[in-house]
């Protein structure tokens, strides 16, 4: 997949099949987007994404709140969609005062070359969000591509979006984050060596520290599957500080593996959450926390015994 990001200065050779938005998550409403653009490949389209880059220190001050996935988590899902180029463009001056007729001139037909669009129900662009679904059908005869706009999919009697996905986080409500994603809620990253606290207690654990941009669930236990490479090992996963030992000052993701004692220092993870158990708990010793850990894994295996 080409993928550009960090600059305004690119232009896509050929013709193409474009959306554009924020698609943090690719939740299901993403998805219809990206299968639609993805259908352009039958006409000789190249499937492209436009959206803009995430800004870690507005999002860290508030002004934006973090993201259900890092760039590079919805890249990964995005290639293997079928997307074929990715920008992820800054967010400057000269792109955020450009009107709406003006983006589409230069950057849509102009830039990313649109034979397609496809944007959702209440997609908005250009200066001020003036521009609508109407705008674009209108400047998109002009400018020499077609316009469809995709329903949202709903949920529960509620328009599926990211917004709704987070809320979902915030509450630790997993299955229903699960299905308005229409995958399993994931963090990824490289296995960091910790305090080896869990291999002292005969409970070897991994180690990974996302981004503090990445939204997480709340402080707590949860059934989870990894994936090592084709492989997939159910366990049990802390989010929070580890109270228990003395605390940490940034916020991780702890895997106890069932039945698996390999050594992951440096392997690239996957981590899925299925389902969560109990708050994340100080603890007054040691062995406390090794029977509730023990505890915690024979609740997990039982899960997993009804799941399958």
């Amino acid at each position: 997949m080409n993928y550009v990001t960090g600059t305004t200065d690119f232009r896509i050779e050929g013709r193409t099949a474009v959306s554009l938005g924020k698609f943090d998550g690719l939740h299901r409403g993403h998805q219809k987007l990206i299968r639609r653009v993805v259908l352009g490949k039958r006409q000789g389209l190249a499937p492209l994404i436009f959206t803009f880059e995430k800004n870690p220190t507005r999002m860290l001050s508030g002004l934006s709140g973090q993201n259900i996935m890092t760039n590079e988590e919805r890249r990964l899902l995005l290639e293997r969609a079928g997307i074929e180029h990715l920008l992820e463009c800054p967010f400057v001056p000269e792109l955020s005062h450009m009107g709406s007729e003006a983006f589409v001139r230069d950057v849509l037909a102009g830039q990313l070359c649109a034979a397609f669009v496809a944007v959702g129900e209440d997609f908005r662009f250009g200066f001020e969000r003036r521009g609508n679904t109407e705008t674009l059908k209108r400047l998109g005869a002009v400018y020499g591509f077609q316009v469809e706009v995709i329903r949202k999919e709903k949920s529960h009697g509620r328009d599926i979006s990211s917004t709704y996905v987070r809320e979902a986080l915030h509450e630790g409500n997993i299955p229903l984050v699960n299905e308005l994603l229409g995958y399993r809620y994931f963090v990824s990253g490289e296995v960091l060596h910790g305090r080896q606290i869990g291999r002292t207690l005969g409970l070897p654990t991994t180690n990974l520290l996302p981004p503090e941009e990445k939204l997480l669930p709340p402080n707590g236990v949860y059934l989870t599957r990894t994936i090592l490479d084709d492989e997939e090992r159910y366990g049990i996963t802390n989010i929070g500080y580890k109270p228990t030992v003395g605390g940490e000052t940034r916020k991780g993701v702890e895997t106890f593996l069932f039945d698996f004692d390999g050594d992951l220092y440096g392997r690239h993870l996957i981590v899925e959450f299925l389902e969560y158990e109990r708050p994340e708990q100080k603890f007054k010793s040691l062995d406390e926390l090794k029977a509730r850990i023990l505890s915690d894994v024979h609740w997990g295996k039982s899960k997993i015994c009804v799941k399958r």
